[in-house]
Order: C-alpha cells, then sequence, then structure tokens
C-alpha cells in the first residue's frame, strides 16, 4: 500500500505494526507495538469475514462492512455511505448501524449523522484527507484512486482512536470499495447467465416447434403427392374408358350389326347362303361377348377402388393392372435405384405410359406387353414394348405428318405424346421391339437431389 497524506509519509504497514525499531532497548515501546499488532490482526480477521460475503450481494456485503467497523471501533454508530454518481449499481446508497440497528431510510437519520451522508455523497473530494472531530471520524473509500465514498462514525468513549485504527478502516473502505464492484459484476454475471439459459431453452422449445411445424408440412406435402398422383390415375382411368366407349365399343357394335344385317341377306340367298348364315351366329355372339366385356372394363374403370399412391415404379405397376379387362398380359420391370422426380414429372411419365399401353390395347392386336423402367446416374430410361402387329416405320410417319398438321384428329396420341417428353425435357424414339412389335421409349434427365427435393 502506498503512503497516505497526513501520515508523515509513513506506510499503512507503518501504521499497523507501530514500529520504528526492532531494538530491544525500545522495550515498552515494542510492547506497546505487540498489541497494537494482535489487535490489528484481530481487526484483519473481521475485515476478512465482511468481505467474503461478496457472493451473498451487496446488501450483505455492506452489512457485514459496517458491523465490523462499528465493532472495530466500538462505535455507537457508523455509517458507510456511496458518493453520488459512484458505483451506480451498488445497493444500497448508504446504511448506518446505530444502536444495534440497521437503517437505510434517509428520513430516519439522526440530524447529525444526514450531516455526514451529505458530505460523503456530494463532497467526496473533502473526504480524501483522513479526518476527525469531535468525537467521530471519517475515512475515504476508493477505487482505483477515485474517491467513491467513505465510512463515518462515533467511537466509543474509552476507544483512543490511533493511525492503526485509521489505517484499518481506511483498508476496510477501500476493500469494500472493490467488494461492492466485484459484488455487482458477480451477480450481474450470474443474472446474464440466468437470462442466457432462459434465452437457450427458448431456443430449444423454438427448435422443437420448428421440428414439428417441418414435419406437419413434410407431412401435408406426402398427402399433396398422393393426392396428385390419384388424380393423375383416376383421369388416366377416365381417359381409356372415354375412349373404350367412343371407338372401341362404337366399332363391336357395328361389326355385331353388320354380321346381323349379312345374315339376314344372306338367308334370302339360298340354302347354301343360309348355311353361310348359320356359321356368322358365333361371330355376332363374340361381338355381344366383346361389348359385354368393354362395358364391365368401362364401369370398372370409372369406379375403381382407392389404391394407395407411391413412387413412379409403384404407379406404373398400378397402372398396368387398369388394362387387364382386356387380354393383353402387362409386366412391368424396373432396374437401378428409383431416383424421386418433382410430381409434375411423375405424373407426365404416368400418362405418357397409359396412353402408350391404350395404343397397344387398341391398335396394336398384342398380347404381351413389357413397361421396362431403368434408373441410371443422370437419367431414366422408359420403354414400353409388345409383341403386336404395329410397324415402327409408319409410326414415325405418322408422328412426323401429326406434329407437322393436324390430320382429322388421327394420330394426336403419338404427337401429345413427343410434347410430353419435350416438356420433361427428354426424347421420345419408336423402333421395332425384341418381342416383334414397338418398342416406345422415352429418355428424361434426373434433376439433382438437391433440385428434386425442392421441387417436391
Amino acid at each position: 500500500m502506498t503512503g497516505e497524506p497526513g501520515n508523515g509519509g509513513r506506510t499503512d504497514l507503518d501504521a499497523l505494526t507501530g514500529l520504528r525499531s526492532g531494538k530491544r532497548s525500545f522495550y515498552p515501546e515494542y510492547v506497546r507495538s505487540a498489541e497494537r499488532l494482535e489487535y490489528t490482526v484481530q481487526a484483519l480477521d473481521r475485515i476478512s469475514r465482511a468481505l467474503v460475503r461478496t457472493v451473498e450481494g451487496p446488501r450483505s456485503l455492506v452489512e457485514a462492512v459496517v458491523r465490523a467497523a462499528a465493532e472495530h471501533l466500538q462505535a455507537s454508530w457508523l455509517l458507510l455511505a456511496i458518493a453520488d454518481g459512484a458505483l451506480r449499481a451498488a445497493r444500497p446508497r448508504f446504511l448506518l448501524l446505530c444502536d444495534g440497528e440497521l437503517i437505510d431510510d434517509e428520513a430516519a437519520l439522526p440530524a447529525e449523522v444526514a450531516e455526514h451522508l451529505d458530505t460523503v455523497r456530494l463532497r467526496p473530494w473533502e473526504v480524501e484527507m483522513v479526518s476527525g472531530g469531535p468525537g467521530w471520524v471519517r475515512v475515504p473509500m476508493t477505487l482505483d484512486g477515485e474517491p467513491v465514498g467513505g465510512i463515518v462514525g462515533r467511537p466509543g468513549g474509552e476507544v483512543s482512536v490511533a493511525d492503526t485504527d485509521l489505517a484499518i478502516l481506511r483498508v476496510l473502505a477501500n476493500q469494500a470499495a472493490v467488494a461492492l464492484h466485484n459484488s455487482f459484476l458477480f451477480h450481474a454475471a450470474m443474472q446474464l447467465r440466468g437470462r442466457t439459459e432462459q434465452l437457450s431453452e427458448a431456443a430449444a422449445r423454438q427448435a422443437r416447434d420448428l421440428a414439428a411445424r417441418n414435419a406437419e408440412l413434410q407431412e401435408t406435402q406426402r398427402r399433396l403427392v398422393e393426392a396428385m398422383q390419384r388424380q393423375a390415375l383416376d383421369d388416366e382411368r377416365h381417359r381409356i374408358a372415354r375412349e373404350l366407349h367412343d371407338t372401341v365399343t362404337q366399332y363391336v357394335l357395328s361389326a355385331g350389326m353388320t354380321i346381323e344385317v349379312c345374315r339376314s341377306e344372306l338367308a334370302a340367298m339360298g340354302a347354301d347362303a343360309a348355311r353361310v348364315a348359320e356359321r356368322l351366329a358365333p361371330a355376332k355372339v363374340l361381338t355381344q361377348q366383346a361389348v359385354e366385356r368393354l362395358r364391365a372394363a368401362i364401369y370398372a374403370l370409372h369406379h375403381a377402388a382407392e389404391e394407395p399412391p407411391g413412387s413412379l415404379p409403384v404407379l406404373l405397376k398400378q397402372l398396368s393392372t387398369v388394362h387387364l379387362p382386356s387380354d393383353l398380359k402387362v409386366e412391368v420391370r424396373v432396374e437401378g435405384t428409383p431416383a424421386p422426380l418433382p410430381p409434375e414429372a411423375e405424373n407426365s411419365i404416368l400418362r405418357l405410359t397409359g396412353e402408350a399401353l391404350f395404343n397397344t390395347v387398341a391398335h396394336a392386336r398384342a398380347t404381351r406387353s413389357l413397361v421396362h423402367l431403368v434408373y441410371k446416374s443422370d437419367h431414366l430410361r422408359l420403354t414400353v414394348s409388345d409383341d403386336g402387329i404395329g410397324d415402327p416405320a409408319q409410326l414415325r410417319r405418322s408422328l412426323r405428318l401429326s406434329s407437322a398438321a393436324d390430320l382429322a384428329g388421327r394420330h394426336r396420341g403419338l404427337a401429345n405424346m413427343a410434347a410430353r417428353a419435350g416438356e420433361l425435357g427428354g426424347t421420345m424414339t419408336i423402333r421395332r421391339s425384341r418381342m416383334g412389335g414397338i418398342a416406345l421409349q422415352l429418355k428424361v434427365p434426373l434433376p439433382s437431389a438437391e433440385a428434386a427435393e425442392v421441387a417436391r
């Protein structure tokens, strides 16, 4: 510690011990110094016990300091006060111990104490000098060399205040200032920690809420995709039903009616012609049966049971069952690891496949068809092949003509399929299949995993 003004340049250690010489010849002074030293050690012990109350909060610390100082001076009253503008966060701003009672209400202060409080509060520079008056003593409270308050007390009548006592009070006051500041920092840190924990818990709750909302959103998206897939299957069923009703069924009915007319005319042409007419009777029955099967198929297509949607391979397998009322046997094969596609792309591929299978049923006179789906690293390849009577060269010419002009609606199905392939960024080719009929092949580029997820 550095020397304080008014102490003759001696250090606080000199004041605490009172020793100016270690020679035994000064024995009386040595005894007095030893007594003061023992008393000082006791006082420092009280100070240490007071200052460790920092963690209990500023109030407990100020009370402990006031009691320690009052006990040291055997004071009838003792005041600890903080100057205005200093240690702004410290509470209480002053505390009086009077006759064993702690007072922090300014209105309850005795007039003498109120005067000292004003001095410490408003003129802390006057407290820099250790001063005393009739029956009272005052020491400054400093922090980083700046006055921040002081301790004022009325010592007991039998107490003679020496430099040692002033040094002890000065140490207690200065350490109290540091302890008050540290106590504020400690409790501020604890409050920040508590606030941080609250914010962390709030962030965790928000993260859980976001995860739950994200799961709900994903479930909603999944249901939307399923609805779109069901709608695509329903649209394809209804389209095929309309085509069967408007074209194939009418053709079969016309064929049956033509057979019946021919039978009537043949019966009137003589015995030989009548025998030919009898041979046509089974053909009439066959056309009637064909009409009944077509009507059953149309009804089944319009009233198909709800089927759970799924990935494109699953949807293709479900689509293949749409054509089971005919004699066509459809097989679906899948190679590679299925990659996710945007719902619009899956619907377009599904419709294109349905159109190809319908053409096989309606025109190719095929008995077998193979839907072959192959997943590559950057694209997928879909091939619909059959064992029918179709001519690839003729279909390619028809596709070119229908793309160039509207041929009264004929072969628009091929043009629509080619347009769908182009919308997907792919290509459609027609060639001879290994089964002997037509092989319609579609190549579509696959989006990246990130793009597919965003599209979904």
